[in-house]
């Protein structure tokens, strides 16, 4: 797992709209990169909703929200038009980039074991440095206590 003060790793991965967003390119903003597990499921729904809905408070902190997936460009396009999220959906279908910031590991459910995405949010301050760290992420209250760890670190 990525820790703090460390140089986030380069990624260029493509967006819902088939855009590639590399991280070099946002260089000078704040950003608050989140992973999640699926698309449309319950925890990650209210999640991207929360993140949503919270945009005009980060907007106002310089801040853009990126999440990150291993769905494909057209499930987010899709959970993006049926949610009507406002946020920016990230596809990493090989898993390179999770693997590089360590959220991709072994997880066990109901006695199995498989590789998936561990719930981890970052803040990466305008020069590509991680500044906060939050894993194994709970979703209730997660949106607000990110926007409070961005207002003390700004």
């Amino acid at each position: 797992m990525i820790k703090i003060d460390e140089k986030a790793p380069e990624f260029c991965l493509p967006n819902q709209d088939d855009v590639e967003i590399c991280l070099r390119d946002l260089k000078g903003k704040w950003i608050v990169l989140y992973f999640y597990p699926k698309d449309n499921t319950p925890g990650c729904t209210t999640e991207a909703c929360e993140f949503t809905e919270a945009l005009p408070d980060f907007n106002d902190l310089d801040a853009i929200i990126l999440g990150v997936s291993a769905d494909s460009t057209k499930k987010h396009r899709n959970f993006i038009e049926k949610k009507e999220l406002g946020i920016t959906l990230l596809s990493d279908e090989s898993t390179n980039m999770m693997q590089e910031y360590g959220v991709w590991q072994l997880k066990k459910n109901y006695g199995k074991e498989y590789m998936g995405i561990v719930r981890t949010t970052l803040i990466i301050n305008p020069e590509g440095i991680v500044k906060a760290v939050f894993e194994k992420v709970r979703v209730k209250d997660h949106v607000a206590n990110v926007k409070a760890k961005l207002q003390e670190l700004k």
